[in-house]
């Protein structure tokens, strides 16, 4: 078992809540309300902004040449090609570009920003690792057991897409290449890390399902 196995199994009953989420099931079904989608995009580009930046500081932190790079291209497919994906559904669906990051969006682009710029390399790469492959999980399932004609197609294909499963091994490989060449102590701190960021990813789910609100 590798390290970024030893990392699902810890973070499988956190997924599962996910699949079974109801907005990941009623984006399954074709059924999710437009309303939640929209707030759910506008939430994503948000949180893209800050992901990239993330992504980037955690990259100059590489040893490797290659890693750098691979952080740059990261960083460069969630500016680029995701939002490409949002611009289309912004335009489609005429979605409200005000309002800020919800209270869940908020608290996991604060702790991504917090880990890269503070914690080790090996640890932030560990809690970026979620959001690579927890979407790929997800978006291969609903692709697979999908109801057909979906209104979020274009969704389901790109995080089911081989591009972006590309991007996804290549982040396991070089998780598991850190975690190998580094301390018990370190490991424990990825695993902590890996493990409140899959939380996090619950709770954007949640919050986009919620249409969730600052309470003051």
């Amino acid at each position: 078992m590798t390290f970024t196995d030893e990392l699902w199994h810890d973070a499988l009953p956190v997924y599962d809540k996910i699949r079974t989420h109801p907005f990941n099931v009623e984006m399954k079904n074709g059924t999710l309300p437009v309303e939640k989608f929209k707030f759910y995009i506008y939430q994503d580009s948000l949180y893209l902004a800050d992901f990239a930046k993330a992504l980037a500081a955690t990259g100059l932190r590489a040893t490797t040449s290659q890693t750098f790079l691979d952080f740059l291209q990261f960083a460069q497919n969630a500016i680029f090609v995701e939002r490409a994906l949002h611009i289309g559904y912004f335009t489609e669906l005429k979605i409200n570009q005000t309002g800020g990051k919800a209270p869940g969006c908020f608290a996991y682009t604060n702790y991504l920003l917090s880990v890269s710029a503070f914690e080790s390399h090996e640890v932030a790469v560990a809690a970026l690792l979620p959001c690579f492959r927890i979407y790929k999980k997800i978006g291969d399932y609903i692709y697979e057991n999908q109801q057909k004609p979906n209104p979020y197609q274009n969704w389901i294909d790109a995080y089911a897409g081989e591009e972006f499963a590309k991007s996804v091994e290549s982040m396991l490989e070089i998780c598991d290449q850190l975690a190998a060449q580094t301390t018990d102590q370190i490991r424990d701190k990825m695993r902590e890390a890996h493990l409140v960021a899959s939380r996090l990813e619950y709770i954007f789910w949640d919050s986009a399902y919620r249409l969730e609100k600052w309470g003051v």
